[in-house]
């Protein structure tokens, strides 16, 4: 997104462990806190995750979960509702009763396209959920063939100005973060790259690109660390304002003059209505954990850039977004 708009950003995840039916039923009675109060939680805690078990996004949740347990000192159990791109838990989570028992893995730009965009026809909106903190940003990177003629995302917008609609880049889908990614550089550098969809995800795109389908291979900078380091790409930039400890070599797209910062966050949210008390208390403790160097490092060796936000910075992050996306979505349908 625009660095005016996402210069507050930061990520966060967060995690825990499996709930059963009958621990949900539960949770309502004893998470406790639910008047705002100190002593919350009173009870386990239920943190739902909108993907299936054992992926990225599920991964880091857990990781987060386990460390929370320690600072809250009552158990944090994951609940997986996945399907629809997340829309099925994310309902799930906007439904939720807001006293602290329940809160959710939120992830974005998924989260926010879902409510803004008409054809996803979500149960929710914006404004439904009660942001509390951001445990990852991991910025989108655009990555070269190593012999490619493109040593800078100047030389990259030079000859995307001479042949328009003739460069390609992956995606892994319409209203991913490629996408709007590539969206975003195309309306701040007055070029036409033209995006190439991979519904089958990343890894369809990077055989493609690895086998010259496609010129550009657009990917978070954590996902694409294989590619680069079986020697089968380049990095050309990071979209970020700050270099990534990913690629510390590479410059960042503001660093090049371009004012595009984009990539995906995870962070958490509770239904609205929870109160303030609560959601600031999750949000420090989160801030807690994301301050300890080993947990920082055990992130990293997932592929995730670690950065925090809390519950007020993490709301602002939220609705900055949620302007850009609107105005971004009438593009990615186009």
């Amino acid at each position: 997104m625009h660095t005016r708009r996402f210069r507050r950003t930061v990520a966060a995840t967060l995690a825990v462990t499996l709930l059963s039916a009958g621990c949900a039923g539960m949770r309502n009675q004893n998470a406790g806190g639910g008047d705002g109060s100190d002593n919350y939680p009173s009870g386990p805690v239920t943190m739902l995750v909108a993907f299936d078990p054992g992926g990225g996004s599920d991964v880091g949740a857990r990781l987060m979960a386990k460390e929370l347990e320690k600072e809250l000192g009552q158990p944090v159990v994951v609940e997986n509702k996945p399907g629809a791109g997340g829309q099925i838990g994310y309902t799930a989570l906007s439904k939720a009763a807001p006293d602290g028992s329940l809160f959710g893995l939120t992830t974005i730009p998924g989260l926010l396209v879902s409510a803004l965009d008409p054809s996803r026809k979500a149960d929710y909106t914006v404004d439904s959920f009660a942001p509390s903190a951001l445990q990852v940003f991991d910025p989108v990177a655009i990555a070269v063939a190593p012999n490619s003629p493109y040593k800078t995302l100047d030389d990259l917008v030079a000859a995307a100005k001479a042949a328009p609609g003739k460069i390609t880049a992956t995606t892994t889908g319409i209203g991913t973060t490629e996408h709007f990614a590539l969206t975003e550089l195309n309306q701040a550098a007055g070029i036409d790259i033209r995006p190439v969809h991979f519904a089958d995800g990343a890894a369809a795109s990077a055989t493609a690109f690895l086998g010259g389908n496609v010129d550009l291979l657009l990917s978070n900078v954590g996902d694409v660390q294989p590619t680069l380091k079986s020697g089968g790409a380049r990095l050309l930039t990071v979209m970020a304002k700050q270099r990534s400890p990913f690629a510390p070599d590479v410059p960042t797209t503001v660093e090049s003059g371009y004012d595009v910062v984009q990539g995906s966050s995870r962070g958490y949210a509770f239904p609205a209505g929870t109160p303030d008390a609560v959601v600031n208390r999750m949000s420090d403790a989160i801030g807690t954990v994301m301050k300890r160097k080993e947990f920082q490092d055990q992130m990293k060796d997932l592929g995730l850039q670690p950065q925090y936000l809390n519950a007020a910075d993490y709301k602002k992050f939220w609705d900055e977004q949620a302007g850009v996306f609107k105005d971004l979505i009438h593009l990615i349908h186009d």
